[in-house]
């Protein structure tokens, strides 16, 4: 019966076994863009856990022998092969638990693109792509009881991303009729934050050269 491994080659042995998985499901989730399987959590941890038994099972099949001296010698214990060869070892654990996964995964997400018919945006909700390359506008709301608000998005202002609650703050405020025309930037504004549960109609308005709060500069 082989010795029981100490704490810390536990660990080792546990890296090996989740490493290449979590590469995998990294590089995968990269690839190919949030989705909504990504709110569930034991899902995610599946496929990784799958991915994970998959290449293990495949580097056993490909270099079993040589892996095992590596990690456990039946006359001297756990990773005596690793520390007779640490160069090896450090070699043969970026290969396997980084490089390999991340390569699969790659693969499998340029072939899967090529297969698929469909034209399939990673970006996962459409307030997201609204503001993935959004430049610096003027931005008014018409909010669930009729009342219009607006100001200005520039560097200093913030859009939440997926999977977080959809919501805005604009760096100015800007003063908005009742038919919904901005009509100037209000005076020692600290930011407007706008939560789009409140909002049912959001407006981009492209401006020319403008000063920091929204205004038009003029000659």
């Amino acid at each position: 019966m082989p010795h029981a491994p100490t704490t810390i080659t536990q660990v080792a042995i546990v890296l090996v076994l989740v490493l290449p998985g979590a590469t995998y499901q990294f590089v995968r989730e990269r690839a190919r863009g949030l989705t909504p399987g990504h709110r569930d959590l034991g899902e995610r941890i599946l496929r990784a856990v799958t991915a994970g038994l998959t290449l293990n099972t495949i580097y056993v099949l490909f270099a079993g022998p040589r892996l095992v001296h590596l990690v456990y010698d039946r006359r001297r214990g756990w990773l005596t092969g690793a520390a007779d060869n640490p160069r090896t070892a450090a070699l043969a654990a970026i290969l396997l638990l980084v490089v390999l996964p991340a390569g699969a995964a790659w693969l499998v997400s340029r072939l899967s693109s090529r297969a698929s018919r469909s034209t399939y945006d990673s970006t996962p909700t459409a307030w997201d792509n609204a503001f993935r390359h959004r430049s610096h506008c003027l931005v008014r709301a018409r909010l669930k009881s009729g009342c219009w608000i607006g100001g200005w998005y520039g560097e200093k202002s913030y859009a939440s991303s997926y999977p977080e609650t959809a919501d805005l703050f604009l760096q100015t405020a800007w003063a908005v009729s009742r038919t919904g025309r901005l009509e100037r930037p209000l005076e020692q504004s600290g930011g407007i934050y706008i939560r789009m549960d409140d909002v049912e109609l959001l407006d981009f308005i492209e401006v020319p050269l403008t000063s920091g709060d929204g205004a038009t500069n003029s000659d």
